[in-house]
């Protein structure tokens, strides 16, 4: 029986909830789970048990293999509670020491990065030198183990009856689902598949010792939601050959009670949405992934009609750190200037609503990236992501916004403790579906709000024709139900008058004035998200939102937006 083409680990988290914190910082949590975590697990679990052979065989196939592709729902965050903790490393290893290590190893796994793209993956001797180098910036022993200058008050802070008590904090998620499932493109021969199941078997834990989890080999895992190989995207820790050896190397180092680091190789994924369509489900063009872009708390009193200007400034530095040539799905242009008429990349940003206290203020801004834009437009905005990131170091990147300021937003990495900067929010399929933000209309219909009361219907009429116009530009039929107006249909919408006029460049390069309305949509059947629609799409305009959301939310939301 010849094996099978691919092998999947599934882990079930039995309380709901998966208790870790981010490797980067203390108050955030880790989601997804990352493989570097699972293998240790797994490790923990074979040592514990004597070291089976088999078992190191099968744990070394799995190191050997490439980075898995990673399914896992979306999560909502908990809030990080403080409590306050004996400390057993405040005087001997200060915050200071870790700081300045962190942002070392982070400059060096910059470089590393940078050298591979270089050299296209091909391991010179450059790169061994940096991975040596990082390898060491990341060993914690000798600052504990070697014998140094410590003053005799800040070694009685260690014993029980000196220690001082410091804050800690448990970060956890709720995931929609409690399953997360990693896959592997490579087939195990049989035995490292029934060594690996008897060891999975063992794992009772993965991250805090709350986090009680079921572990299986599975043939049938559900579709990915975040894959590797992107050049910017989420950083997430994976394993490589040698790994087991690193961590039994470090083990004799630490025995498990002195301060340690897990080893691993980091990874960039890509990652969409884990909503999966029902069959009878429409999908829009506008159906991908999204990067999502957190504004920074002192950025977040800009308006939702602020929108398109913040879209613009976001595509413009986008492009500013892309490389030439920039394909056409990143520019939205072809080579001879003219709009391209293929799905690129949109620039959308996200405001506040949809529940019962949203202000319509924006959150942050997502970037878009279409299922049928060419690899190379997600490559180029990938890479552009990374140039613009390194730029900016560890500090928030920013977007200057003319004279009204500066705004300052970071990617984000994980759930998000803010309800509208989950996907999920915008792409949960719906029959019915309302703009958080007004659609521009293809074609001017002509004065909405003077003249004779027939024209003003005629008017109206042909609004409501480029509503069904632009849903079809994006591969939809015509809605069931059509309802415009110039006041918006959620909680948080701006009415059309509060938005500045939205102008595109027409023939002869004239500029046109687009109409701008509010619409209501009803299908026959389920129409799933993100939902873009109008001459406006690739700006944020046009921005549906499915109505079938309990508003109830807003109690969670409110509070975290400031």
């Amino acid at each position: 029986m010849s094996p099978p083409e691919s092998i999947g680990i599934e882990v079930n988290f039995l309380t709901g909830r998966y208790v870790a914190t981010c490797f980067n910082d203390r108050r955030e949590s880790e989601w997804p789970p990352h493989p570097a975590r699972l293998f240790s697990a797994l490790v923990a679990a074979w040592a514990e048990d004597g070291g089976d052979a088999n078992e190191r065989l099968a744990l070394e196939w799995l190191e050997a293999q490439a980075p898995p592709a990673i399914a896992a729902s979306e999560a909502v965050p908990r809030s990080a509670v403080s409590h306050f903790v004996p400390v057993n490393d405040a005087a001997v290893l200060p915050r200071t020491w870790h700081e300045r290590k962190a942002e070392r190893v982070s400059n060096a796994v910059d470089r590393l990065r940078e050298e591979l793209v270089a050299t296209g993956g091909e391991i010179t001797k450059k790169v061994e030198r940096l991975e040596t180098a990082i390898a060491k910036e990341r060993q914690v022993e000798p600052q504990v183990s070697t014998p140094g200058k410590t003053p005799a008050a800040a070694a009685i802070q260690v014993l029980p009856d000196g220690r001082g008590k410091q804050e800690r904090f448990f970060p956890s998620v709720t995931p929609d689902d409690a399953r997360v499932s990693y896959v592997w493109s490579a087939g195990p021969p049989d035995a490292v598949r029934a060594a690996l199941d008897g060891l999975l078997g063992r794992v009772a834990r993965l991250g805090h010792s709350s986090s009680l989890v079921s572990c299986r080999v599975t043939f049938d895992p559900p579709e990915s939601s975040r894959r590797p190989g992107a050049e910017a995207g989420e950083s997430i820790r994976c394993v490589r050959q040698g790994q087991l050896a690193e961590l039994a190397r470090l083990y004799a180092r630490h025995s498990g009670t002195k301060p340690r680091t897990m080893p691993y190789t980091d990874v960039h994924y890509a990652s969409r949405s884990t909503t999966t369509p029902p069959r009878e489900t429409l999908v829009p063009n506008t159906l991908g992934t999204w990067i999502v872009f957190e504004l920074e708390h002192d950025s977040r009193a800009f308006s939702t009609a602020r929108g398109v200007e913040l879209a613009r400034t976001m595509r413009a530095a986008v492009l500013h750190h892309a490389d030439d040539p920039i394909p056409e799905g990143l520019s939205g242009h072809r080579p001879d200037g003219l709009p391209t008429l293929a799905p690129h990349v949109a620039f959308v940003p996200v405001p506040y609503t949809g529940f019962e206290h949203a202000d319509g203020r924006l959150l942050g801004i997502a970037i878009v990236v279409p299922d049928a834009a060419s690899p190379e437009a997600a490559q180029a905005l990938y890479r552009a992501i990374g140039v613009w990131e390194r730029d900016a170091g560890r500090g928030p990147l920013r977007l200057t916004m003319g004279k009204q300021g500066v705004a300052h937003i970071r990617r984000q990495r994980g759930p998000s403790s803010l309800a509208s900067l989950r996907p999920a929010g915008w792409t949960t399929p719906s029959r019915t579906w309302v703009s958080a933000t007004p659609v521009a209309l293809p074609r001017h219909p002509g004065r909405l709000g003077g003249g004779t009361s027939a024209a003003r219907a005629k008017a109206w009429e042909l609004a409501e024709a480029g509503v069904v116009a632009a849903c079809s530009h994006v591969g939809l039929p015509e809605p069931a139900a059509v309802e415009v107006s110039l006041n918006p249909f959620v909680t948080g919408g701006r009415p059309v008058a509060q938005f500045p006029a939205f102008l595109q460049t027409g023939r002869g390069g004239k500029p046109v004035r687009r109409q701008l309305v509010h619409a209501a949509l009803t299908f026959d059947v389920p129409v799933s998200g993100p939902l873009l629609l109008g001459a406006g799409r690739f700006l944020g305009l046009g921005l549906m939102r499915p109505i079938s959301l309990p508003e109830s939310g807003a109690a969670q939301e409110a509070p975290a937006d400031g």
